[in-house]
């Protein structure tokens, strides 16, 4: 039969486990939020901005050729 004092340090040894996942665990959401919201803050308006820059850049350079530059 398991010691009583052994029996109660493995408990608690178990609940400081469990403590430690759980702290794991609200790191590990916390981590993947902050970077969704990186990606959809700083990554998602570079790409974008990769698209409209062009087009920016086209429209402008025919107005500047329309009005004689």
């Amino acid at each position: 039969m398991i010691d009583p004092e052994l029996l109660a340090k493995l408990n608690q040894i178990e609940e400081k486990a469990e403590k430690a996942y759980q702290a794991a665990e609200s790191s590990r959401k916390y981590l993947f939020w902050t970077g969704v919201v990186t990606v959809a803050l700083i990554v998602l308006p570079l790409i974008g901005l990769a698209f409209a820059i062009p087009s920016f850049i086209s429209s402008y350079t025919t107005t500047l050729n329309s009005i004689g530059y």
